[in-house]
């Protein structure tokens, strides 16, 4: 029996956006303004925003919260049952569809745990219904499952046709260069969760048909270029090493037989080195590793001296990382707001071309950065 909506609307807490904690950042072409809009989120870890304007944020302990422009935090029913909350695990990305003005419809990443307490990333679809999720599916399970807390991946972009669905190793490093399952693998659904037929690996039979790139350790990041036609996604490196690739059918990424990182510890090189025929270089690395996580193209008319930029967050140093790119090459590196506001889980672009920004921690924030007015 489904519940009535007054019923299933939980209040969490009801404040004034507009009297948000705010500082001011100096970076190399503009000074920002960053602003707290709340700070009551347990480790949230994706973020997106509605076509009305509020805000749908994942926790990593299963819940789904909604933030409303003047401050309301709300509880949104039917997230998944078997969310995994261990290590890396929880409940991980959202993307909406691209008709969600009409049809309601999401998606939702997550660690989900079976009967014998093995773990792996499932994607759920969902219709989102007065602040409940109603006719869940589950459209994807990341096969096989393992014991564990690491390395669920997982990132989620939605183009005009596609599902794109980040994975990573589960910590079985040399299952990563098979594709014959879905460890340390980039996926790719119909967004009715079938597999397409252009798909790399449909008529080869020792492959998965869902997997679209192989050979990753673990994407946290992914973002379709400003034409729509370049895919890029970062992945965490071990020791040193993280790297950031554009996404091309069919290609293997390496891992673990070529990285620029080095074993934890013991700085002994893991695989053949730094290269290898068949295998995809980086387009960019980072030694030492930042533990990026999130990632968006800029396309605003408030940071027009970005536009074209990818920005990504870092784990390790609490940074606002922004590359700029010039022939699908990274000409220059840019780190801001380093350590200011904790470990930043996650960036996106705003309808109104702001940023939006998580932070990792018990109690953490939803960031609004803006421009700052002269």
């Amino acid at each position: 029996m489904r519940l009535s909506h007054s019923l299933c609307l939980v209040v969490l807490f009801l404040g004034t956006i507009g009297a948000a904690e705010a500082k001011t950042i100096n970076t190399e072409a503009v000074n920002l303004r960053v602003e707290t809009l709340k700070s009551v989120f347990s480790h949230p870890w994706g973020i997106t925003e509605l076509p009305d304007g509020d805000l749908l944020i994942t926790e990593r302990n299963g819940k789904l919260k909604r933030l409303t422009p003047n401050g309301l935090v709300v509880s949104i029913l039917g997230t998944p049952k078997n969310v995994f909350q261990e290590g890396q695990g929880g409940l991980l990305d959202i993307a909406l569809a691209p008709d969600f003005a009409t049809s309601q419809r999401l998606y939702l990443s997550y660690a989900a745990v079976d009967e014998q307490g093995q773990a792996g990333t499932e994607v759920m679809m969902a219709t989102l219904s007065k602040d409940v999720l109603i006719d869940n599916r589950v459209i994807f399970k990341a096969l096989p499952k393992r014991g564990g807390g690491r390395h669920f991946g997982s990132r989620l972009l939605v183009t005009s046709n596609h599902l794109y669905i980040t994975l990573g190793d589960r910590g079985q490093r040399n299952r990563a260069q098979f594709a014959d399952d879905h460890l340390g693998a980039l996926v790719r659904l119909n967004l009715d969760g079938t597999v397409p037929k252009s798909n790399p690996f449909t008529k080869v039979d020792d492959k998965r048909a869902e997997v679209f790139s192989f050979g990753h350790r673990n994407i946290q990041g992914i973002a379709l270029d400003n034409n729509g036609t370049r895919i890029w996604a970062h992945e965490h490196g071990p020791q040193g090493g993280d790297e950031l690739n554009v996404i091309l059918a069919g290609e293997n990424y390496g891992w673990p037989t070529i990285t620029y990182g080095v074993n934890y510890g013991l700085g002994t090189q893991i695989g053949e080195g730094t290269s290898h025929p068949g295998m995809r270089q980086p387009v960019y690395y980072w030694d030492p590793s930042i533990a990026p996580s999130g990632m968006t193209m800029v396309n605003s008319q408030q940071f027009p001296m970005w536009n074209g930029d990818l920005l990504l967050g870092s784990l390790k140093f609490g940074l606002l990382v922004r590359l700029e790119l010039e022939n699908g090459q990274v000409t220059h590196e840019e780190r801001m707001l380093e350590g200011q506001f904790g470990r930043i889980r996650d960036v996106i672009q705003a309808r109104d071309g702001s940023l939006l920004i998580l932070t990792d921690r018990r109690n953490g924030s939803v960031l609004r950065v803006t421009p700052l007015s002269e």
